[in-house]
């Protein structure tokens, strides 16, 4: 069944600032629409016809490469991403190998091709750079720039509440190290069925240790809708929620802001309606301190100081907090690798840690503003690779249950040895006609 049946459409959360012709050229073409699309919780960020809803952004003021931004940001040098599988959920659109060829080789990095899992009988349909294109390419340049030693998997499956979950199970099943997520609606939109369904397959992911990170949206604290509103599955207290940020400089960390255009384009972000407040964010400070906040981390997502991306042949300068998820799937692979081991369910891990983070102090996305420590805007903050790596090497690993141990069969009595039968010999004699008897010597009859 089809969204537009249930009323609801998945929109992937991104947006597109200009076009900057084809890869490799250096004449940068007319600005595009900067819009979500139809896709999932804010649209796959590509440009759509004013008639569909498009508005024309700003000009980029800046753009960077996943690579520049995986620097900025303090991924770790020496991991890669080796060893590790790293899929990405798309409900329409398509890539072009080609494409992701030469758009890696002009950064210097060598990714291995996409594998490709198409489910419930999706394909693999590129030419739309109006459609959903935009998203896929987006997640797989992000990932492959950033953690260019990981496997990428892109799971295609219709757009429908069966077809998402049959992606993500699929992924699970497929024992990948994470998983980006940059489709959703927001939480009124969907069945308490569907969101169960959703809740149960997380719940799968966090006990294989896989991570699963979320786009927050694209659409404030109101997430596109009247009053305040949060998308799913970002909300969802078992995936990493990823807000967004504006970067105006990579050489001023400090000029990082919540990502708010003015125009009810900002980053998404507020409190849940369907999920108490979790465990790991008791001490928070979450507002009102009942229910869970959103989002947990965040990334640069601005499209005026968007990331440079490939898509059908061009070059395009894109945002929307649909770049933030994979860029933290990324990390979660590179910290995988250092580790040597899957960082798996990573929310009550970094609450539960300091000095990983830096803190975004300014700006607001519409009902809420950013403060020191916990926000609704940008959660924690941004990472700081190394330093979260340094973190997570100094946490003690979670205990092994401790085995029930065999029960020890008692010690065997030994048996005694059966008594040696004594001979003894006696003489009997008869007297006479057996009327007298002696037994040695004695008479006993």
């Amino acid at each position: 069944m089809k969204f537009s049946s249930y009323k609801k459409i998945f929109k992937g959360s991104l947006h597109v600032g200009e076009n900057l012709g084809p890869i490799g050229g250096q004449t940068k073409i007319a600005q595009q629409p900067s819009v979500a699309v139809q896709g999932g919780t804010h649209g796959p960020t590509r440009q759509l016809p004013p008639a569909l809803g498009g508005k024309v952004g700003p000009k980029a003021s800046a753009s960077y490469t996943p690579k520049q931004l995986a620097a900025y940001y303090g991924f770790p040098t020496n991991a890669t991403g080796v060893g590790t599988k790293v899929a990405v959920i798309e409900l329409g659109g398509g890539y072009v190998q080609s494409d992701l060829d030469k758009y890696f080789a002009s950064l210097g990095v060598s990714v291995k091709p996409v594998v490709f899992h198409g489910i419930d009988g999706a394909n693999n349909a590129p030419g739309d750079p109006n459609g959903a294109d935009g998203e896929v390419m987006l997640d797989l340049c992000v990932i492959g720039a950033m953690a260019p030693g990981a496997e990428l998997h892109c799971y295609m499956a219709p757009n429908t509440d069966a077809g998402f979950l049959d992606a993500i199970n699929q992924a699970i099943t497929d024992k990948v190290t994470a998983i980006s997520i940059s489709w959703g609606a927001p939480e009124d939109q969907w069945t308490s069925t569907a969101i169960s369904n959703f809740n149960a397959a997380f719940q799968r992911a966090a006990d294989a240790g896989i991570t699963v990170t979320a786009a927050a949206g694209d659409s404030g604290s109101s997430d596109g809708e009247s009053g305040k509103h949060v998308d799913f599955p970002s909300s969802s207290p078992l995936v990493l929620g990823c807000g967004g940020t504006s970067v105006p400089s990579l050489t001023s960390p400090t000029s990082e802001v919540v990502w708010n255009d003015g125009g009810g384009t900002a980053t998404g972000g507020g409190i849940s309606s369907l999920f108490a407040l979790p465990a790991y964010q008791a001490k928070a400070n979450v507002p009102g301190a009942t229910h869970r906040g959103v989002p947990d981390v965040a990334g640069n997502a601005d499209p005026s100081t968007g990331w440079v991306v490939i898509v059908d042949g061009s070059q395009y300068v894109i945002g929307g907090t649909s770049a933030v998820a994979p860029m933290w799937a990324a990390l979660a692979a590179c910290l995988t690798q250092a580790l040597g081991k899957n960082v798996g369910f990573l929310n009550s891990t970094l609450y539960s840690l300091v000095g990983w983070y830096r803190d975004v102090l300014t700006g607001n996305n519409g009902t809420y503003t950013a403060r020191a420590g916990y926000d609704c805007c940008t959660g924690m903050g941004v990472p700081i690779g190394t330093k979260l790596l340094t973190a997570l090497q100094g946490v003690a690993p979670t205990p092994v249950p401790t085995p029930t141990p065999a029960p020890v069969p008692p010690t065997p009595v030994p048996t005694p040895p059966a008594p040696t039968p004594t001979t003894v010999t006696h003489t009997i004699v008869v007297t006479g006609t057996g009327t007298v008897i002696t037994v040695d010597g004695k008479a006993v009859v």
